[in-house]
């Protein structure tokens, strides 16, 4: 069982890591090649809009899956560290996108994907105290799946992107 719960880790990084760079574009290149636009905001929620705000909540969201992902998969390691590691992670994402050029380098991205992955430290964190750890294994990995699963489903055969 450790296995599928590594192999779901592999496979949700792969994903958000095509999300986050690019966009989930089949032409990779395209993408590096035509949206050289390199872009640096070192002010924390500056230019606070309806849509930043949604993009920000996003950004939220899609890094709870690594939270629990971490904790279930990395269960040696102290929260703290755990946090620190995924904190690196969007950084580094933060910090690619800079030298593609493929998008904004943004501390509040930073920020909120540093907070969905503290949202998912905790809430494994929590659920652990009232849930065997066999069963909050199962039950996480099975909804990161199902929502991979409706992600890719939706790139896949629904939406377009526009690259």
């Amino acid at each position: 069982m450790r296995l599928s719960y590594k192999l779901l880790f592999g496979l949700y990084l792969s994903v958000l890591l095509w999300l986050l760079l690019f966009k989930f574009s089949y032409d990779i290149v395209s993408v590096i090649e035509h949206h050289q636009a390199r872009s640096v905001n070192l002010i924390p929620f500056a230019g606070l809009s309806s849509g930043n705000a949604r993009e920000m909540i996003e950004n939220v969201i899609v890094f709870i899956p690594l939270g629990l992902l971490f904790s279930i998969n990395i269960r040696s390691l102290s929260f703290w560290y755990k946090l620190g590691v995924i904190s690196l992670i969007s950084l580094a994402v933060e910090t690619f996108q800079f030298i593609l050029g493929i998008g904004i380098t943004d501390v509040t991205d930073l920020i909120t994907n540093m907070v969905g992955g503290l949202i998912g430290l905790a809430l494994y964190n929590l659920a652990g105290k009232y849930v065997s750890e066999k069963v909050l294994h199962r039950c996480a990995a099975g909804i990161i799946f199902i929502l991979l699963a409706a992600v890719l489903f939706l790139r896949f055969f629904v939406v377009r992107v526009r690259y």
